[in-house]
């Protein structure tokens, strides 16, 4: 483990060699994660990014937005606590990068703490996927389960979710600007 990469806190690594697309975005991570995201911290993404967690699937920047600004809605305090960083070439222009991490989350005045895997898929210098992998599961799809139909209602299901809360929301509209 490259102690360089390895971080604890709220606070971005300081590295001591070249910057990886990953260090240069991982302040922002934080931010999402951390429940004080700007409107900036989204520019990392494609226009058209998916996110997707065990509870819903955001599809473009807005909803990604509504997903990310509604943890304040929901935990009193939310944040990455530790996090280590692996970042591949897939292909020229493709990257996959993988932060394993510890997250801390505050609800109803009980600390919840949850080890996870986040997968980033960059294309072009923009995220387009971003996988949110709790316990270091896969995500639960027609593709990873047994019964693809059982697949199929779970993701409709993290879509409605995912519906529900952009509505809720504001559509993705940033808090600043409401």
């Amino acid at each position: 483990m490259d102690p360089s990469r390895e971080c604890e806190g709220k606070g971005a690594c300081e590295l001591k060699s070249n910057q990886r697309f990953a260090d240069k975005i991982m302040p922002h991570l934080l931010n999402l994660y951390g429940s004080c995201a700007k409107a900036s911290d989204f520019d990392m993404y494609a226009p058209n990014a998916s996110f997707e967690d065990p509870l819903t699937h955001a599809q473009g920047v807005k909803q990604i937005k509504s997903a990310f600004y509604s943890l304040a809605k929901v935990f009193s305090e939310s944040k990455i606590v530790e996090y280590h960083i692996q970042e591949s070439e897939i292909s020229p222009g493709k990257k996959e990068i993988l932060i394993d991490n510890k997250q801390h989350y505050k609800i109803m005045g009980r600390n919840i703490d949850m080890i996870s895997l986040i997968k980033l898929y960059v294309e072009n210098g923009k995220i387009v996927r971003h996988e949110d992998w709790w316990d270091k599961k896969p995500l639960r799809n027609r593709d990873t389960v047994s019964f693809p139909l059982v697949g199929r209602v779970m993701e409709m299901g993290r879509r409605g979710l995912m519906l529900a809360t952009h509505a809720m929301m504001g559509f993705g509209k940033d808090p600043d600007s409401q």
